[in-house]
Formats: structure tokens, C-alpha cells, sequence
């Protein structure tokens, strides 16, 4: 399965994409939001290998897409939309980026290519995230989004040693939309 926008390409991982991975996975910008600190090559290989055992599951209920940049196919990062179940009506969205791509906006375009796929693709009613709430450029991605914080969770996640609270974003498929309505409609003003 293939998604794209102008200038990015999700497409699926690939055993041979393990390296890139451990690149970018492997920066202390990366890991500063991450409990694990240092990766190696077995821990790429294993995160790589549950998506490729995920693309196998019949029917699909999990996607996890690795981003290339569109011109060059170069891996820069994953996302993906995760059910809990093959038939529950809500999924989670994710998404992690290589630390030199980011200030780039690239986020905001998988961000709506992935609410786009899950409301009118696979038919779902709630998309949510969970994000550290220090973690600034993850909220801010919410709020562009059009989702709305609908929790907070009290120091729910350790990281080397300290608590951080988690906060929960949500969007029902009517809000997006009436959003999606609102920017053709801005579109059309322009």
C-alpha cells in the first residue's frame, strides 16, 4: 500500500530499511522523548520486522509506513494508523521523523494523509494520539490536526528515571469533515 503527497512518499517497509532506521533512531535528538536510550542493530531489525509481520495480517487492522522524501525514495521517518482490534471503530496515529527533517512541516502532510485514510479508507469514527506533553512539536502537530485534547495523564511515562505526563488527542470523523469542508471552502476564497 502506497500513500503520497506532493512532496512525501509512504510506502511500506522494506527488510532492507533497517539501517536507516538505526541512523536516525540512534540521535540523541530522537531518543530525548523515548524510555530506551541507544539503539542497535537487532533493535532496528525487530522494529522493522513487526511491520513487516503486520503487513502479513488478514484483514489489516495496523499500518506503519516508512516516509521517503518523493524525489529520492530515501527513508526519513515512519507513521502509521494502529486499531486496537481487527473491528474496533477508532485507531491510534503516529509518526516519527528523522531530527535533520524536521522544521520542514512534513509532519502536518502524513498527519492529514493518515486522518484522510482512516476516516474514508478504513471507515473509522474517533483517530487519537498520545504525545509526552513536553514534547512541543507533538502537540502543536495535534492542534494543526484539528484535534482536541480531550486528557492528560499524570506522570504515566518514565523516561531515564523521570515522569512526564502523557496527553491524549482526539478527532471525531464529523469534526474532520467539517474541517476538510472549511479549507475547500478557503480554497475557493483564494
Amino acid at each position: 500500500m502506497l500513500l503520497q503527497t506532493d512532496r512525501l512518499l509512504l510506502r511500506e517497509f522494506t527488510e532492507a530499511d533497517w539501517p536507516a532506521v538505526l541512523a536516525y533512531q540512534s540521535t540523541r535528538a530522537y531518543q530525548r522523548f523515548y524510555p530506551e536510550s541507544g539503539r542497535t542493530e537487532a533493535d532496528a531489525r525487530a522494529f522493522v520486522n513487526r511491520f513487516l509481520q503486520w503487513q502479513q495480517e488478514k484483514p489489516r487492522w495496523r499500518y506503519q509506513w516508512a516516509i521517503a522524501l518523493q524525489k529520492q525514495d530515501k527513508l526519513i521517518g515512519n507513521c502509521g494508523i494502529r486499531k486496537s482490534h481487527p473491528d474496533a471503530p477508532e485507531a491510534e496515529i503516529g509518526c516519527e521523523l528523522a531530527p535533520e527533517h524536521w522544521g520542514r512541516n512534513y509532519p502536518v502532510e502524513m498527519g492529514r494523509l493518515l486522518l484522510r485514510f482512516g476516516f474514508t479508507e478504513i471507515g473509522l469514527h474517533r483517530i487519537y494520539a498520545h504525545c509526552i506533553a513536553e514534547n512541543r512539536g507533538a502537540v502543536s502537530l495535534a492542534q494543526k490536526l484539528g484535534m482536541s485534547q480531550e486528557g492528560r495523564l499524570r506522570e504515566n511515562v518514565s523516561i531515564r528515571g523521570q515522569w512526564h505526563d502523557t496527553l491524549v488527542y482526539g478527532i471525531l470523523k464529523q469534526e474532520w469533515e467539517a474541517k476538510v469542508e472549511e479549507q475547500q471552502a478557503n480554497k475557493g476564497l483564494c
